[in-house]
């Protein structure tokens, strides 16, 4: 649960906040007797998470030029300005109102404090004596702009009206940001007088700023959003009418509650309500306490961020282990699985073994037996595959003639070359091949004759067999090892006779290639 400490010029009040909903735990008169009984309060709440809010008048606004800064060096003119402003920097803020490009580019800063701030030390020092954690010291201003927002103001300037227990609050945002702010004491009124005194003092607000040169005083109308008492909606609506200086805007409380998130709250609170639940909701990021004392607060804040990193981790580890459960318990149903399919398999093995004749020897020399016999069954051969390849070839040379064929199976054949260009080319050949060459050849050998050519032209003869050899070599599986041409061509034979005498009988000569394959 989260509390939070309102100030006021009269009372001094704690709420408890939780989940949108406000209750009033306890109310202090602003003095000494007060800051007495809080610590009598704070005994039984040691520890406990605080918000400071302060609705006070004479809250000091004034506009500062600095060097664009940052980091430390930032830091330190800030906190110089501050000490040269205010003789008690305890309770000073630095607001940015961003910056200023020209010759030299500067950041405008917008210094605030209270011009007594002795009235809110001995509260905040009782909260640090209680071990209380605070969060942050606001002030009512501070948390214009974001209740601006959340009624509709976006971008532009407006001027913010509410009526807090303090007084009439007036809040001039620019951009979103923070310019001036000023409280007013205002008695029981009527609705329509309490519509035209905050007409009136919008006015002056507004007359001041441009004196000040806040406010520029040409533009279009500066926008006023009014938060109107409960039931009083009407009544400022027909008192509060836009002009060309002003454009009012009036919102009914219980609907600026409802848009600011307050679930619930005591029937006698004003708008300050709304302030307090956006200081727990939506704090800004300037407030006034100093690091010192809100040092518990960030101490809880890393130690809840400890918690949070181990408890994320922690479930990390816990799904990672949930992940891991479920692949063990899968993998053990996939062991169990080849168990049992393994002793189905035995089951087996065992079953058609004892079908086995009863031999002379063990299970393991069968088992080898059989390898070898599929390796020999493997390297058995038949004629078929040569025989269709020989048919596609001689497909393409209708002049051959076939006249035997020889095919057999010889483990100790030689390979023969395929006519390397060199010694050196025919060494590389024989050593790439290694073991290949000492496999068994499938022989195929081939003779036969070219018919329909005269038998004395013998240069084409020996042509269409040397061609026809060549088409044998176009399958890489295939090796022609020997040819035996109608004619001895080479250099080593000897030509005599005439060569037209011996064919004259018109009978066609003969040739014969062998052909061979390896079985692996």
């Amino acid at each position: 649960m989260k509390r939070l400490l309102y100030f006021t010029a009269d009372d001094h009040c704690v709420y408890a906040w939780s989940r949108g909903r406000l209750t009033l735990e306890a109310k202090f008169p602003g003095d000494d007797l007060g800051v007495t009984a809080f610590r009598e309060y704070l005994t039984g709440h040691r520890g406990a998470l605080f918000y400071a809010v302060a609705d006070l008048a004479g809250e000091d606004f004034h506009e500062e030029l600095i060097p664009y800064l940052r980091g430390a060096d930032r830091e330190l003119v800030v906190q110089r300005r501050l000490a040269q402003r205010y003789r008690d920097t305890r309770l000073a803020a630095a607001l940015t109102l961003g910056h200023v490009s020209g010759e030299r580019r500067n950041e405008r800063l917008l210094l605030t404090s209270f011009t007594n701030t002795q009235r809110l030390t001995p509260w905040l020092d009782a909260l640090a004596e209680s071990e209380a954690r605070l969060a942050g010291m606001f002030s009512v201003p501070l948390l214009a702009p974001v209740l601006a927002a959340r009624l509709g103001a976006r971008g532009g300037r407006c001027f913010v009206v509410t009526a807090n227990a303090a007084g009439l609050r007036q809040c001039y945002v620019d951009q979103g940001r923070l310019r001036f702010a000023r409280l007013e004491r205002m008695a029981d009124m009527a609705p329509e007088a309490s519509a035209a005194f905050v007409r009136s003092e919008t006015g002056r607000l507004a007359q001041y700023l441009s004196t000040l040169r806040v406010l520029p005083r040409e533009g279009p109308p500066v926008q006023v959003i009014v938060v109107a008492p409960p039931g009083q909606r009407a009544a400022f609506e027909r008192t509060l009418v836009s002009d060309t200086r002003l454009s009012f805007l009036t919102v009914d409380q219980s609907e600026a509650v409802r848009r600011a998130g307050v679930k619930a709250a005591p029937p006698a609170m004003g708008a300050e309500q709304i302030y307090l639940h956006l200081a727990v909701r939506r704090p800004p990021r300037e407030q006034f306490a100093r690091r010192e004392d809100r040092r518990s607060f960030v101490l809880w804040q890393l130690r809840r961020g400890a918690l949070a990193a181990g408890a994320l981790g922690f479930a990390g580890c816990a799904l990672y282990a949930g992940a891991s459960w479920l692949d063990v318990v899968d993998t053990r149903a996939e062991v169990a699985d080849l168990q049992a399919e393994t002793r189905t398999t035995q089951q087996d093995y065992q079953r058609i073994t004892s079908a086995f004749p009863v031999t002379q020897t063990t299970t393991d020399n069968l088992r080898a037996t059989v390898i070898e016999f599929g390796k020999i069954a493997r390297q058995t051969a038949s004629p078929e595959r040569s025989l269709v390849y020989l048919s596609k070839v001689l497909a393409d040379f209708p002049l051959i003639e076939i006249d035997s064929l020889q095919w057999r199976v010889d483990a100790k054949a030689e390979r023969g070359a395929r006519a390397p260009a060199s010694a050196p080319a025919a060494a590389a050949a024989s050593t790439a091949a290694g073991d290949a060459s000492r496999a068994p050849l499938e022989v195929l050998e081939i003779s036969g004759r070219v018919g329909t050519m005269r038998g004395s032209d013998y240069r084409a003869i020996t042509a269409e067999v040397q061609r026809f050899a060549s088409a044998l070599r176009a399958d890489p599986a295939y090796e022609v090892q020997r040819t035996q041409l109608p004619f001895d061509v080479t250099s080593e034979g000897t030509l005599s006779g005439d060569i037209g005498a011996g064919t004259d009988t018109g009978e066609a000569q003969r040739f014969t290639i062998v052909l061979a394959r390896s079985l692996r």
